[in-house]
């Protein structure tokens, strides 16, 4: 049952192509690592695209960072960008965001204003330690990776 989910269908296919990679450890591990620095920053809905235009100006493996875009996908999305928004709150000592008024076009320009700052400075703070953490990751576990022989699904008959 669990082959039929799209999100670990994909999860393997991003690990299959990440393994076959032909390029030096040390360049797909800065691809993932910027791939997951862009994914903790909040461009959802361009993050791919920013990715690979990043990846092309710094001549990063582009394959691997669009892999580690996939950091921040529609399970992991909502926990990244509440635990970012929090950690921004706290750090900017700013109070938390109620409204007991009707949502107004006015309210959400408020609002916005007031959620886009700690979200930004929380990204930095979150996805600097994160890209870090994947670069480190990434040098040790591609070679292991490379030598995995990841068997193929079987077919429905």
């Amino acid at each position: 049952m669990w082959r039929r989910w799209g999100l670990f269908r994909q999860f393997k296919l991003n690990v299959i192509r990440l393994a076959r990679i032909q390029s030096h450890t040390d360049a797909v591990a800065r691809g993932l690592a910027l791939g997951v620095f862009i994914g903790f920053s909040p461009t959802l809905g361009i993050q791919l695209i920013l990715a690979i235009v990043l990846a092309m100006l710094l001549r990063q493996n582009k394959l691997a960072t669009f892999i580690g875009v996939w950091v921040t996908n529609p399970l992991t999305a909502p926990f990244i960008y509440g635990l970012e928004y929090e950690v921004g709150r706290l750090l900017l000592r700013m109070p938390p965001i109620y409204s007991k008024h009707f949502f107004d076009l006015h309210l959400s320009w408020h609002m916005g204003a007031k959620v886009i700052l700690p979200l930004c400075l929380g990204s930095l703070v979150l996805g600097i330690p994160a890209a870090i953490i994947t670069y480190a990751l990434g040098v040790r576990f591609v070679p292991v990776l490379r030598t995995w022989k990841i068997p193929r699904w079987p077919r429905r008959r």
